[in-house]
């Protein structure tokens, strides 16, 4: 995070004729990182700056590398600041990038990611489901790749009404590759609970806290299993 405050937007997505303004403004953020290291404070890019990249990347459509690198580094940025307003300009760049680039898999992931985002504060289905294409392409890609698995797991979940088999189905998938994950394991433990399989569930937590006691969840989701195991 702090390394993206220092430089990221130069290094990954700028225009090399606009470096002068981005780097006074980068200068100011780098004064941030004792902070941000602390979590007292979010960097700040001015609306006029993103307002600006995303008007040179409206007028650059054809130029792959502009979109994916502005997309990915504003993406980023908005996961750190918690500004959901980016998610759907970041969401038009990776589109392009992915139109332009079919085969550049962070591209998709990312693509996924973001209608993932989307449709969870939205609560909006078509963005899940967009989400689970991407999700989906890229596994047809890279069938390891747990996160993405675990992720596509997680879009069911989140489907209105959720869909908790399709859900489990995903996890347990992402479980046989890594049967110590600990993310995939919180989400099938919540996942069973929440479809009345307590047994099941116990099973899973009992691994998430071997694995991590501190996990943040682990403790709501014993509550929730001593309440359905009554």
């Amino acid at each position: 995070m702090i390394s993206f405050a220092g430089g990221f937007l130069i290094a990954n997505a700028i225009n090399r004729s606009k470096i002068d303004a981005l780097t006074a403004e980068n200068g100011r953020l780098s004064k941030n990182n004792e902070q941000l290291s602390e979590g007292r404070a979010n960097p700040q890019l001015s609306k006029e700056l993103i307002e600006e990249k995303l008007a040179e990347a409206e007028s650059n459509k054809g130029n792959f590398t502009f979109q994916r690198d502005l997309g990915m580094a504003l993406y980023r940025y908005s996961t750190m600041t918690r500004e959901t307003g980016l998610l759907s300009d970041v969401r038009d760049l990776l589109k392009r990038a992915n139109k332009l680039n079919p085969a550049d898999y962070d591209v998709l992931v990312s693509l996924g990611n973001v209608d993932f985002d989307i449709g969870r504060i939205e609560s909006s289905e078509e963005s899940l489901e967009n989400a689970r294409k991407s999700y989906t392409e890229a596994l047809e890609k890279n069938s390891q790749d747990i996160n993405v698995r675990t992720d596509l797991g997680w879009t069911y979940f989140f489907g209105k009404p959720p869909e908790f088999e399709k859900a489990i189905r995903e996890f347990r998938k992402s479980l046989e590759i890594n049967p110590k994950h600990e993310k995939t394991l919180q989400l099938i433990s919540e996942a069973l609970l929440q479809q009345g399989s307590p047994d099941e569930a116990s099973k899973y937590l009992k691994t998430l806290k071997e694995i991590n006691p501190q996990n943040s969840e682990l403790s709501k989701l014993e509550k929730q299993l001593e309440t359905k195991t009554k």
